[in-house]
């Protein structure tokens, strides 16, 4: 799913009659809009090395890669690879209960089998 998909299906739902009449309808400007100012709002505290929690979905922090020496693959020379601040998602125990009861199981043969049913 695209950023833009998002927006869209965001304003496809919440832009429903049920919700106008109690929130007014949000077009796709708006959501795009608010989209754009969550997305911002967690690169600028991920930037500063804040941690970010949305329970039931998971939590973004700052990961710290050490240096370490590597090679150019062209010529084979060693090179220095400084450390690195990286950012790290790890999903919270609702979306990954989620996203396995959802997604097909791959057979032994590498085609996808049937949708796992819920225990």
């Amino acid at each position: 799913m695209t950023r833009s998909d998002l927006v869209a299906r965001l304003a496809e739902r919440f832009g429903q009659a049920r919700l106008a009449e109690r929130f007014g309808q949000l077009t796709q400007r708006d959501t795009e809009f608010a989209v754009k100012a969550i997305l911002d709002a967690m690169s600028e505290a991920l930037a500063k090395g804040h941690r970010i929690e949305i329970r039931g979905f998971g939590s973004f922090s700052v990961n710290r890669r050490p240096p370490r020496v590597g090679r150019n693959p062209r010529s084979g020379e060693q090179v220095v690879i400084p450390q690195k601040l990286v950012p790290h998602f790890k999903p919270g125990k609702a979306l990954r209960e989620a996203v396995d009861q959802n997604m097909p199981v791959e057979a032994a043969d590498g085609s996808p089998s049937a949708t796992r049913a819920a225990p």
